[in-house]
């Protein structure tokens, strides 16, 4: 566990901070809802009247319901938590880049719109770990992607429960680090990454102390008295892995285990014992060891680590809290917000698309667009017509494929016909370019 003096974790030399050219702040939220639907409001949660607003939010959720019937249900349409979030978020701006859910785990990330073009190279993946490996009850879902050129990772976990399997726990999440693999080749794996998020409900708990002590620690905010005990803790103190992520300094009080609707701690027959089962870690890719010979993959690092310098990353935590006030589930909710400050390997598009301005409905509409040098077009490129205040990829109004004969080389000015449909996003797997609002009018 770092102090506030550590809480800032750096991949730059200290003489390279006036090159860092954008900051951009992140918010990310962890909660086990315990197959509860979402409260009425969900603002809180988000923090959206602090007046410095977030640019991206990461919201992992374990034990969404996953019945058999609301399940399948869920894959037809976005499940109430995705609704929730994406109606609130909508508003201010934001849209969903993507998911990914397994049972009960569920991964959202949201952007403002106006960082959707700079977001590339979105893989999503999952790995079970329940009944040896083939139930999706526990285990983790991860997204990546690149912003602003910086390949990001968010691996929302929910792993072994009960006091006397922090061993499993610790086995688990390294299974799940190693085993997730994505296409491209600078980052095979989730440790690949310049900067990799590890959180949801970890499990660990409190251990050695009974619990009249834990719960008199609490009540007195005598927390500090319960940090060398913290399960995660005492493995970071063994597990090498464990040691490159860092965290923020546990000043909440333990999220788990609550009477729902309440403050008020386990008081059924059980009594379980209070625990920071939910957290939120980070880690900073590493340099790798100068090389001693002209080996191929060592050369390789050692140009992955020059790129590092150039385009440097610094990421800063501001805040690390829980939300007490919201009672739906056993857990409350944990909320960590992000400075990242860093410097753009890029600030185009892929794609740049002409404003169209106004356009009648009863007519064909003519959009040109050109390319950069590093797209790389498919036949499954589409175009499609959003209204303004879209939620998500999936919300267009109409669309259009690209035809072969339109797809464009390098710097090359193409023409699209559609009928009654307007861009406004380029999109496959992620946006290439967006234009402004265009006015539809009837004639």
């Amino acid at each position: 566990m770092s102090s506030d003096d550590e809480a800032s974790s750096f991949i730059y030399n200290k003489e390279m901070t006036t090159n860092i050219n954008k900051y951009d702040r992140l918010h990310m939220v962890t909660w086990n809802v315990a197959t509860a639907e979402p409260p009425a409001d969900v603002s809180s949660l988000l923090q959206l009247d602090v007046q410095a607003a977030a640019d991206l939010y990461v919201i992992g959720l374990q034990e969404v319901n996953a019945t058999p019937v609301r399940f399948i249900s869920d894959l037809m349409v976005e499940d109430s938590w995705s609704h929730a979030l994406m109606d609130t978020l909508a508003l201010r701006g934001f849209v969903k880049i993507t998911s990914v859910r397994m049972q009960g785990l569920l991964l959202l990330v949201f952007a403002k719109q106006i960082h959707v073009p700079y977001i590339r190279k979105i893989q999503t993946t999952y790995t079970r770990t329940g009944i040896f490996g083939y139930w999706g009850n526990k285990g983790g879902v991860s997204v990546r992607f690149s912003f602003y050129g910086h390949m990001v990772c968010f691996l929302n976990c929910h792993l072994a429960a009960h006091m006397n399997y922090a061993l499993e726990r610790v086995d688990e999440l390294e299974y799940i680090l190693e085993a997730q693999d994505f296409d491209l080749s600078d980052t095979t794996n989730i440790l690949d990454h310049k900067v990799v998020f590890c959180f949801g409900d970890l499990n660990f708990r409190i251990a050695d102390h009974g619990l009249h002590f834990i719960r008199s620690s609490i009540n007195s905010g005598r927390l500090n008295l319960l940090w060398s005990r913290d399960q995660l803790t005492m493995m970071k103190m063994k597990e090498p892995f464990l040691q490159e992520f860092e965290e923020g300094q546990l000043n909440f009080k333990p999220t788990y285990k609550f009477d729902r609707n309440s403050e008020t701690y386990d008081s059924s027959g059980k009594k379980r014992k209070p625990a920071w089962t939910d957290r939120i870690l980070w880690r900073i890719k590493p340099k790798a060891p100068a090389p001693e010979d002209d080996d191929d993959d060592e050369r390789a690092s050692a140009s992955a680590d020059d790129d590092l310098d150039e385009y440097p990353l610094l990421v800063t935590q501001d805040k690390y809290t829980s939300d007490m006030s919201y009672g739906v589930s056993d857990h409350k909710p944990v909320i960590a917000t992000f400075s990242l400050e860093l410097r753009k390997c890029f600030d185009t598009p892929l794609v740049y698309i002409s404003p169209l301005g106004v356009w009648s409905a009863d007519q064909d509409a003519h959009l040109t667009y050109t390319v950069q040098e590093d797209f790389m077009s498919s036949t499954w490129d589409w175009i499609g017509l959003y209204r303004a205040g879209f939620k998500s990829a999936s919300d267009y109004e109409a669309f259009v494929w690209v035809r072969g004969d339109e797809l464009p080389e390098i710097n090359e000015v193409i023409q699209v016909r559609a009928s009654e449909a307007f861009v406004s996003l380029c999109w496959v797997e992620r946006v290439f370019g967006a234009d402004g609002l265009c006015q539809v009018t009837s004639a």
